[in-house]
């Protein structure tokens, strides 16, 4: 009987361990990507879209680093907003349509964007904005 209970408690302990190292790699992934988004975004910088214009920045354009995978966007009121790149031609490319980018949190915009990308923010409306990016 004795031999049955310490078998059972065995097995019992060994499924509970299993449990523990298969959680563990899933936790601490969480843990960096949690760590890999506040790297990012602590490189945020501010931006103020002036009235009557709809791209940020008016002319210019604003480059990806390494901080971030994806082009963020934190405005301080909802905004539909798109990522734009510049085409070798000299043109312009949007790949994507609006995104609402919801205020006061981050939004990402485009998603796996390589480092030293040239875009600029396109948005629907000419309204004044202000906020932070992230890229």
């Amino acid at each position: 009987m004795h031999v049955r209970k310490r078998l059972a408690y065995g097995t019992l302990a060994a499924s509970l361990l299993a449990g523990v190292m298969t959680l563990a790699p899933t936790a601490a992934q969480a843990g960096e990507e949690r760590t890999a988004a506040a790297s990012c975004y602590d490189s945020a910088h501010s931006y103020s879209k002036p009235e009557g214009t709809a791209d940020l920045p008016a002319g210019r354009l604003f480059m990806t680093s390494g901080d971030c995978a994806d082009i963020n966007i934190k405005p301080r009121t909802n905004r539909y907003v798109m990522v734009c790149f510049e085409t070798a031609s000299g043109g312009s490319y949007c790949p994507s349509d609006y995104t609402l980018a919801r205020g006061g949190q981050w939004n990402v915009i485009e998603y796996d964007v390589p480092d030293g990308t040239q875009f600029y923010f396109h948005f629907r409306s000419a309204a004044l904005s202000n906020g932070s990016w992230a890229a």
